[in-house]
């Protein structure tokens, strides 16, 4: 027969062994509910660049409206992933996130591509909300195995040379440097293109392996051209965009909880127009950069943006005639982004 003190003592023991239990389980509740969701992010700007920067802020609003339950390491400067590398390492897992150029991969976004066609953009402000427009209205299959984060875009591709530019004669034979489809727009002006790199325009300006070069104004200050041409074209009949984009691994963002996939919209949403702003805003970095230095700013005339954006039409031509051999309703998509446009001006 058990004693008295020793049943006590073993309903004692029991009763300490369910509570340190029950305690155990706790932690370890609280231990899963404050996990870490940890994303990386890579990014192809440079990371001093202000698109890089703003991508910082980004992702501290992101971290900051969790809670903390998310944080992000970022790779700026294609320290991860090259720059026509970011969508597939995205698409693959070796980062989380990517922000990249659409045209580094040409032929991999034909919808999106329609974008950069020279449509006379006159601000990154109107580009961004086209590109998004785009992505709504068609619902391209090219982005299906990512989630859309923010797509963006610079703002009017134009004319800098160091020779004067009023008329579309002038051109005529001028090495101008420009890549991809920057490149079909000068040879459709008249001039002859030349392929440097970003890095690599600079001393071809300086030293006349290039006569001219065609970019949004912020380039000017961004990379310094503005120190090395003496004008700059406002050639917005012929002027074109570049699409960018940030986009999430999709089978990450189908494991993130709602409330987090909610932040991360939310906060996307607003950056799309910050983004659209600070391309803007870098622009006018770029005038105030070669107004100081005296550089001669060329407003075309209503009738000669007519002219240079009447001789561009073989570069839209071509992309139609391109996409359409694709099953893509090119036409409309063109057609799309012109009204856009004319309605937004």
């Amino acid at each position: 027969m058990n004693k008295p003190g020793i049943k006590k003592c073993s309903y004692t023991v029991f009763f300490i062994v369910c509570l340190f239990s029950f305690y155990l389980l706790g932690l370890s509740g609280v231990a899963s509910a404050q996990k870490v969701i940890e994303l990386t992010f890579s990014n192809f700007f440079p990371a001093a660049h202000k698109n890089s920067k703003i991508m910082e802020e980004w992702i501290a609003e992101i971290e900051k409206r969790t809670g903390g339950k998310v944080k992000i390491k970022y790779y700026p400067g294609g320290t991860l992933t090259p720059a026509a590398q970011v969508y597939d390492g995205v698409v693959k897992g070796i980062s989380d996130i990517g922000e990249s150029v659409f045209a580094y991969t040409r032929g991999r976004f034909p919808v999106m591509e329609a974008v950069d066609l020279p449509l006379g953009y006159k601000s990154a402000v109107i580009a961004t909300n086209l590109v998004n427009a785009v992505y709504q209205k068609f619902q391209p299959k090219e982005l299906a195995d990512v989630k859309v984060l923010i797509l963006h875009a610079h703002g009017p591709g134009i004319l800098h040379t160091k020779f004067p530019v009023s008329k579309l004669e002038d051109l005529k034979g001028r090495k101008i440097r420009a890549t991809g489809l920057a490149s079909k727009i000068v040879t459709a002006l008249g001039a002859t293109p030349v392929a440097t790199t970003m890095p690599e325009t600079y001393d071809a300006l300086r030293t006349g392996v290039a006569e001219g070069a065609m970019a949004p104004v912020e380039a000017l200050h961004g990379w310094k051209w503005g120190e090395v041409v003496s004008y700059t074209i406002q050639s917005f009949g012929s002027a074109y965009t570049t699409a960018m984009f940030v986009v999430m691994n999709k089978s990450k963002w189908e494991s993130l909880p709602k409330d987090v996939q909610k932040v991360f919209e939310d906060v996307s949403k607003e950056f799309t127009k910050k983004q659209a702003e600070l391309w803007d805003q870098i622009d006018m970095e770029g005038y105030d950069f070669i107004k100081a230095r005296g550089n001669k700013i060329v407003a075309l005339s209503p009738e000669e943006n007519a002219r240079w954006a009447q001789a561009v039409t073989p570069v839209i031509d071509d992309y139609i005639k391109e996409a359409s051999a694709k099953g893509l309703p090119a036409s409309e998509i063109v057609k799309f982004c012109l009204d856009f446009i004319k309605a937004h001006k």
